[in-house]
């Protein structure tokens, strides 16, 4: 059982109050909170070893370089990679899809096929489409249900002999519901497809098994697993990152630079072009190592009994709407009252105190699925309590009775 006041205490950030109220987060999806043993390992960074890395023989660039490629290793046990040259440390999720999309234009001609699905975010549909504008490929799209899961038969459906790479989340940040994606990586392989995960939202509340998964490539996010913005890491199988060019030209991606020819570097590297974000690669492994010693099987039961504590009261409230009422979800409530704008009730509620998401939470397909403009996404960590829901659910209740 996690001690949940001594893991709050574990994170400055919650002890203020804002409006005047104590502080109550549920935009995690958005990004978690920072523990301070993160905060301190940035500043560590800074005071005792800042310098390039993989470029100097000096003490310092040695430290750095030494203290970067363990946060990569640390990576590649986290996910069980098979090589710690298959995890590229990127500034996100959104950067990792890129790269390969990019890579794939090399690969695709007209006729060929791309799938995705209509639980996309927006940095899973975006670099897909142009791919296909930019190839003369076909982007296709998997159904979505009332109750906001995919529809297997229709997925299995679109998969063929001209598939040559399926994108899809792992979790939906706009609903949280789990996707079956052993399943559908499974079916991509039978026709030969690549498939690309989408992780942003299923490493702050699960650690994937990248060769159980037997996925092509996996990317996410460092901030949304309190870890540092502008980090985060794409896994690519050995054999793909061979075949892919480069994403960006530079230094550190070289072998050698003539002004006839350029040879790349070995993996990783060829990937990693210029100076990256140094501190932000070495304090996710901090954070990595920070929810390791929570431990992940903490993790999901804490979130598991709020999702279902603040499904059963905030069902309370008359007139509102869960969406995505699937029995395989994350600590994700995503919600309408009937008749009020959900920009309202979170401007209002933000005046108490708690943050929540409100809009189209880049997935816009969805909302246009749904016929809403937007949901009220409270997103839940395992360092929030009932007691915050409680809150949440009488700061609802005002709202609704002031607009209603």
């Amino acid at each position: 059982m996690l001690d949940i006041q001594k893991i709050r205490a574990d994170f400055p950030i919650l002890n203020q109050k804002v409006n005047g109220k104590p502080l109550v987060y549920f935009d995690n999806g958005a990004t978690s909170q920072k523990p301070q043993v993160v905060i301190d390992a940035i500043s560590k960074y800074y005071q005792e070893i800042n310098a390039n890395i993989h470029r100097g023989v000096h003490t310092l660039s040695q430290l750095a370089t030494d203290a970067y490629e363990v946060a990569r290793g640390k990576v590649q046990h986290h996910i069980n990679a098979k090589h710690a040259h298959e995890v590229l440390f990127t500034s996100g999720t959104t950067f990792g899809i890129n790269l390969v999309a990019n890579g794939f234009a090399a690969i695709l001609k007209p006729g060929d096929e791309v799938i995705v699905s209509h639980l996309e975010h927006h940095s899973n549909i975006v670099p897909w489409q142009m791919l296909c504008e930019k190839t003369g490929a076909t982007l296709k799209v998997i159904p979505m249900s009332e109750n906001g899961e995919l529809i297997m038969t229709e997925y299995d459906k679109l998969l063929s002999g001209k598939t040559k790479i399926v994108a899809v989340n792992h979790i939906s940040n706009a609903l949280g519901i789990i996707n079956p994606v052993k399943y559908m990586i499974d079916k991509a392989h039978e026709v030969g497809a690549a498939i690309l995960i989408d992780g942003a939202q299923s490493v702050p509340h699960l650690k994937p098994d990248v060769q159980a998964l037997d996925c092509d490539f996996y990317a996410f996010s460092g901030h949304k697993m309190c870890g540092p913005t502008g980090t985060g890491v794409l896994y690519g199988k050995e054999e793909w990152l061979h075949k892919l060019p480069p994403y960006q030209g530079g230094g550190e991606m070289i072998k050698e630079v003539t002004f006839e020819k350029t040879t790349y570097a070995d993996l990783p590297h060829k990937f990693e072009a210029g100076t990256p974000h140094i501190a932000g690669g070495i304090v996710l492994g901090t954070a990595i190592d920070y929810l390791n010693s929570v431990g992940f099987e903490n993790i999901q039961k804490q979130e598991l009994e709020l999702l279902a504590y603040a499904t059963e009261r905030l069902s309370e409230i008359e007139g509102l709407r869960i969406y995505g009422n699937s029995k395989n979800k994350t600590s994700v409530i995503s919600f309408n009252i009937e008749g009020i704008h959900p920009y309202d009730i979170g401007t209002i509620i933000d005046k108490l105190g708690i943050a929540v998401r409100t809009g189209h939470h880049c997935a816009q397909p969805i909302m246009n699925f749904f016929g809403i403009p937007g949901t009220i996404r409270a997103s839940f960590s395992f360092y929030n309590t009932k007691e915050e829901i409680d809150a949440l659910v009488e700061a609802v209740k005002k709202a609704k009775m002031m607009l209603s």
